[in-house]
């Protein structure tokens, strides 16, 4: 893997969703994590032979990003995109407490994105109903769960915004979550790349409407103590 900057600040910017020549996940998908925050990540907070999980491992990023740097990595999915992706719940996971060495997580917000027909897909759930969080709290619980102590975590997350329902501060509301369970190293800011945002008519309608768009995701690195 072609070696990037490694980030020193709290706001990352990742233009591709892929690091050199090699393609890591899958640019189709829909949601898709930048490759660049995986690596950083891992540079960071973990070492060859670290065995890193992903419970919501989607196109499988974190997987490819991990076995380019030596790590060893288990993805889980409700709805596997690849052979090397277990189906599994996020809730329940099937793998020992206190194994894994680094955690992942980039989780539905709210219903913007249809992930599967699996009606136990936390995509299903709107964040402007108290289930979502409900639901949230287990797949934290579950982090905590697998996480080996004094090793870390990260969740990526963003918050939403629909018409005439308002705004949820998903991040917020997870963050606190989060710090019920692991001690906060750190809050960096990501800045989304996606179609709407690259599109005149969405910001016209952001300033018609007196509301934002989503300009970047929250990226939240918790250890556990």
């Amino acid at each position: 893997m072609k070696k990037i900057d490694e980030m020193s600040t709290t706001l990352w910017d990742f233009p591709s969703r892929h690091i050199g020549a090699s393609v890591q996940g899958d640019d189709s998908y829909i949601g898709a994590t930048p490759a660049g925050i995986i690596w950083n990540l891992l540079e960071r907070y973990t070492r060859e032979g670290d065995l890193v999980v992903d419970p919501m491992c989607g196109s499988g990023t974190t997987l490819d990003v991990a076995r380019e740097l030596s790590r060893r990595a288990l993805g889980y999915d409700l709805k596997p995109s690849r052979k090397d992706i277990f189906r599994a719940d996020a809730r329940k996971l099937p793998l020992e407490s206190g194994k894994a060495d680094f955690i992942f997580v980039d989780p539905p917000y709210s219903t913007h994105i249809d992930y599967s027909d699996d009606p136990r897909c936390i995509g299903k759930l709107s964040a402007f109903e108290e289930k979502y969080f409900k639901e949230m709290e287990r797949v934290i619980a579950e982090c905590d769960r697998v996480l080996r102590p004094k090793r870390c975590m990260a969740m990526y997350v963003s918050d939403t915004y629909q018409k005439k329902k308002g705004f949820v501060p998903i991040g917020f509301r997870l963050f606190g979550m989060l710090c019920r369970r692991f001690r906060p190293l750190d809050v960096v800011a990501v800045v989304r790349h996606n179609r709407k945002l690259k599109r005149g008519n969405w910001h016209a309608e952001a300033i018609k409407g007196n509301f934002y768009l989503r300009g970047f995701n929250y990226l939240f690195i918790m250890k556990k103590d």
